[in-house]
Formats: C-alpha cells, structure tokens, sequence
C-alpha cells in the first residue's frame, strides 16, 4: 500500500497540524496517554510508527537508555533525524510487521496512531509479545473503532450543516476503510474493540488500563469546535504487561 505520508502535498498539510507543530503538547490525547506511560529510567523502548520521533525524545529526556524508533515512511524519519540529537536513539525505515528482523528485546514498546494502517492487530501483538522483555509493558493509541467503522469519519449534518450524529455502519467488518485526511484519500483498517481487547489476552498481555480520552479541558476552552470530541469517541488507549510469552 502506498504510504500518504511520503505525499509532498500531504506532508505539508500534516506538518501544519498541532500535532506536528506543537509536539506532545499539541496531541488532544497526550495529557491521558501519558498516565498511561511506565517509567523508562534505565530501559530499552521500541516506538512503532514513530512519526516525528517526539516519543522516542520523550523517552530518553524521562531516562530511557535505548530508543529505537520505526516508521514506514521516508519523510518522517527524515523529520526524525532532523529533530533529534541524543546519540540514545535510532531511526529505521520499516514497517511494524518485521520488528522480528531488529533482532532485539525491549523493556518497553509504544505506538500513537498507527495502529490503524495495519491489517492485523493479532500479527502486531504475537510480533510484540517476542519482542517484548516478560513483564514489559506495551501502551498503545489507535483511532476508536466507533470513529473507524463507517470509514469516511465525518458527521451526518442537517441542512444548516450542523452535525446531527456520528454514523456507525459495518461494524464487525474489519476490512480496508477509505477516508478523506488532510484533502486526500486515505486507507486505513478498521477493527473491532474485541479484536483490540481479546487480541492482547491471547497473546500474552495482562491488561493495565484502557481510556477513552476526551480532549483536554483547555483545548475545550480554546476551540469550541473541539467539544463536538465530547459526543463520540475518537481514540482508544491500552497499556498492557506481557505475563508470557507465546509461540
């Protein structure tokens, strides 16, 4: 599939989001996924979908040892590079599916947002489980299935182009879903919350916490079109244990 972040246009529109701009800050989630994050005093870290790099700098200034950050884009792991300067942390050009070819453990494994573009969360967990130390931690945000399901993530609107409801359709097929992002087409993978859940229980993992987050108070306050975030959820966040390992 061929990878819309490597789109110029695309890019830029991406590169001029909050998110881009303002770091972990500028993430409607951050102030949520962060509870949710182990302490990385001393520890190994795999980012999977690393974008920006802006969790794999996080980790080192929190103490971690090691970073090793993958994307399958080129530009982004360019940005990456561009923005990071401890001699702690490695930038790769691949996708999560062939995290077995690193050839490494890690105390620690995070992924924000990208969860989405892959066809199988249950390939993603068992290739975690290996990769992960027993009793490391896997902590991960994805697009809520809620958002996912219908596939072009808009709103119904009346006919003063208000938004009436968030439409929920073909829910338990988890299929490719084709959405519009930033002007252009994007496809992206949608999947159930038992697929997520009962995903992590067969391969190894002992859920930690699950959060639906709802965007900071203060973005609420500052942009009134960000509490019509309230009326549905758009993420989904989990940190989980590996116990055991499997096969």
């Amino acid at each position: 599939m061929k990878n819309e972040y490597d789109n110029p246009h695309f890019f830029e529109a991406y590169s001029q989001m909050d998110r881009s701009r303002k770091g972990l800050e500028g993430a409607g989630e951050w102030h949520e996924l962060k509870k949710l994050l182990p302490d990385f005093k001393g520890k190994s870290v795999l980012d999977l979908g690393c974008g920006y790099g802006w969790h794999c700098r996080y980790a080192v200034e929190h103490g971690a040892e090691k970073v090793i950050g993958i994307d399958l884009s080129e530009k982004m792991i360019e940005k990456a590079k561009e923005m990071t300067d401890s001699p702690k942390i490695s930038y790769h050009l691949m996708g999560m599916e062939e995290i077995n070819g690193l050839n490494e453990t890690f105390d620690i494994v995070i992924s924000s947002l990208a969860l989405h573009y892959v066809s199988s969360f249950n390939e993603i967990a068992q290739k975690v489980n290996h990769c992960l130390n027993t009793g490391g931690v896997f902590v991960f945000s994805t697009e809520h299935p809620i958002f996912t399901a219908k596939g072009t993530q808009d709103w119904i609107y009346d006919q003063k182009g208000e938004p009436i409801y968030w439409p929920v359709d073909r829910y338990f097929d988890e299929s490719i879903r084709e959405t519009t992002f930033l002007g252009e087409t994007v496809m992206k993978y949608h999947k159930t919350l038992t697929t997520y859940l009962d995903g992590l229980l067969t391969n190894g993992f002992q859920l930690m916490r699950l959060v639906e987050p709802m965007p900071a108070p203060e973005m609420l306050e500052a942009n009134a079109e960000m509490r019509q975030e309230l009326r549905r959820p758009m993420m989904l966040l989990v940190s989980a244990k590996k116990i055991n390992p499997v096969a």
